[in-house]
């Protein structure tokens, strides 16, 4: 007994230290139990098999393709518009709107999601975007009381219900608690964070490259955009770019040529994007071209193609997309835009665009030329390169991906690949809500007969297949693995305290030293215990290690165990005192440019507010 406790002090010595990877730790310990012979192999591993551990893989795939479709950021920043010009509208809008996605999205991704619209916001209010920085940090926490799927606790708990032959909680069995937990949080965080946070002047970030936007509009990519549809009699199907000879013949340039085939599978509809001149054109097919309008009807006029819309104006490309399809604007799902700068010792110095070929060797086309103050954008074959000239190429992700890899003559200014990640598949976005309510209604409803693991799978699979999540690669980048091996790692730390008695151990203490004092006491003693140990160790390791000792303690004195499990659920959740204690606490800290006295100042006394709170409110809501 005491060696696996001893095992357990030293995890947290090292978590709480910080200098090791908590996965790391996590496996350096479970690989201790085995050694020790406290766990046989099987016992050791069960965690990565665990229905929680599966499940929360999945989670962040439905999370991933829902922040890649955009329909998190577009529900988010339509709700606050409302807010308008004043300081606590946005205030509760934030908190609400946060708390409303955190209870289906993990609260990481939820914080990440937010944390750049409310920014922009704070700063179109004239407010320290630092007032609603921590509060939204711990929004994205107690709206993941809300729902089953909200937090990995909440999971935990119902694991330990189910494990021990007891009836499972449904999906909103936690609503009730998140909306208490939202009261309060909103009560305590309004004066306090006016307190302490408002002072906070936010300092001008510089950017680490240039945004796509910006990049249209610097080159005026824009400024003459015209949309062709190839009608079905149109000379020009089945040729290819090279074969009409646009650039010749008309001075035009084709930016983008978009397939889509939404008229006939509006649920699985696809957009392709094409930039490669040898791409033969289909009925149907959206030429984006640029140049001169009435060139453009000439070209149109001889190839017997449909002028969609009249001038796109460069502001309104640039201010965002007004449809599914962008609405003639230029989108980058497939295709994207660099900066590459010729480097003086370059072996290209002198040679023509041309000649340099970097269609014929990358599939990249060269869109203009930036040389000192000077943009050059037309009749680029002919131009030779200079030392220092700062090219603007466009092209497939995966081709700008090898032309990041030739450092020999250029260097790729910013990067490209991140801003590609940016991207969201809009046109996607209805996909992934009708999935989203999909997986929700298969937990919802018990005349479903659909486990909630196998739910959360189906969603995954669905999102990758539909196209919402970009491919199955993107699928895998979206998962936190860390997470995942640290959860499943510490899961049999709880079975190694159970079978050396130390589990036993604690509950006899906790028993005998607030048993005494009743059901509330104890309860009390299992909240501020695991409330404690969230500070130092991560909250669903805390609860995988306090669920089987609320459980014992329920048993030896004849009460349920559900308010007991509640306490612990809530007890990790709500954390607040520490910016280690959740990641959403870290990921807002260098935003905010707080310091760990300002958690102590704001998180502490809403800790402990909230665990008074709810001492006393859960026996009411379950009864002992």
């Amino acid at each position: 007994m005491w060696i696996t406790i001893g095992i357990l002090v030293l995890s947290a010595i090292f978590f709480v230290n910080g200098k090791v990877r908590s996965d790391l730790v996590a496996l350096c310990a479970l690989v201790a139990l085995l050694v020790c012979q406290i766990l046989t192999p099987e016992e050791a591993l069960s965690g990565f098999s665990n229905s929680v551990v599966i499940m929360m893989i999945g989670l962040f795939v439905v999370g991933g393709a829902i922040f890649q479709t955009g329909l998190a950021k577009m529900i988010s920043s339509k709700i606050l518009r409302l807010a308008g010009k004043s300081e606590t509208r946005l205030f509760l809008l934030v908190i609400l709107v946060t708390s409303a996605i955190g209870a289906f999205v993990s609260n990481t991704g939820t914080v990440a999601l937010m944390l750049p619209i409310v920014v922009s916001l704070a700063a179109s209010a004239n407010v320290s975007s630092s007032r609603f920085l921590m509060p939204l940090a711990f929004a994205s926490s107690m709206g993941g009381m809300m729902t089953l799927i909200g937090t990995p606790p909440n999971l935990v708990i119902n694991d330990a219900l189910v494990s021990a032959g007891l009836e499972g909680l449904s999906f909103f069995s936690f609503l009730p608690v998140g909306l208490i937990c939202v009261a309060v949080g909103i009560i305590v965080l309004m004066p306090l964070s006016k307190i302490f946070l408002s002072g906070k002047k936010k300092k001008n970030a510089k950017a680490a490259g240039k945004t796509l936007q910006q990049l249209v509009k610097e080159y005026g990519l824009a400024s003459n955009l015209f949309r062709l549809e190839v009608s079905d009699g149109s000379g020009a199907i089945g040729k290819s770019i090279i074969d009409l000879d646009i650039r010749r013949k008309f001075g035009l340039n084709i930016m983008e040529i978009r397939r889509g085939d939404s008229s006939k599978y509006r649920f699985l509809k696809t957009i392709t994007q094409f930039t490669s001149p040898d791409t033969t054109l289909e009925s149907g097919d959206i030429l984006y071209v640029s140049g001169d309008f009435d060139e453009v009807r000439k070209f149109a006029g001889e190839y017997s193609m449909d002028i969609l819309d009249e001038h796109r104006t460069e502001e309104a490309v640039t201010t965002g997309t007004d449809g599914a399809h962008g609405g003639g604007s230029l989108d980058f799902y497939d295709i994207g835009i660099a900066e590459i700068i010729i480097i003086p010792t370059s072996g290209l110095i002198n040679k023509s665009i041309k000649d340099i070929d970097l269609r014929g060797k990358f599939n990249i086309n060269v869109l203009g030329i930036r040389r000192k103050s000077e943009y050059l954008l037309h009749d680029l074959g002919d131009v030779k390169v200079h030392g220092g000239d700062v090219m603007l190429v466009q092209g497939s992700w995966a081709n700008i991906a090898r032309l990041n890899k030739e450092d020999a003559d250029w260097v790729v200014l910013g990067q490209p690949l991140a801003e590609a990640a940016k991207v969201t598949l809009d046109y996607k976005a209805p996909v992934a809500g009708a999935i989203m309510l999909l997986m929700i209604a298969m937990m919802v409803f018990d005349f479903i007969p659909v486990a909630p693991v196998t739910a959360v799978m189906i969603a995954a699979i669905l999102m990758v297949l539909t196209g919402c999540i970009r491919n199955v690669e993107a699928a895998y980048k979206t998962i936190n693995w860390e997470s995942v091996v640290l959860i499943a790692a510490m899961m049999p730390m709880s079975l190694a305290l159970e079978k050396t008695g130390a589990s036993a151990w604690i509950s006899n203490t906790l028993v005998q030293g607030l048993g005494s004092h009743g059901p509330l006491a104890l309860m009390a003693g299992i909240y501020f215990t695991t409330s404690l140990m969230t500070m130092f160790i991560s909250n669903t390791a805390t609860a995988v290690l306090l669920a089987p000792i609320a459980m014992q303690s329920a048993a030896q004195m004849g009460i349920s165990p559900v308010p007991l499990l509640f306490a612990v659920a809530v007890g990790a959740s709500m954390c607040f005192a520490s910016p280690f204690s959740t990641p959403p606490n870290a990921l807002v800290m260098p935003a905010g440019q707080y310091k760990f006295m300002d958690y102590i100042k704001v998180g502490l006394p809403l800790q402990i507010i909230m665990g008074i709170v709810m001492v006393f409110v859960l026996p009411l809501l379950f009864p002992f």
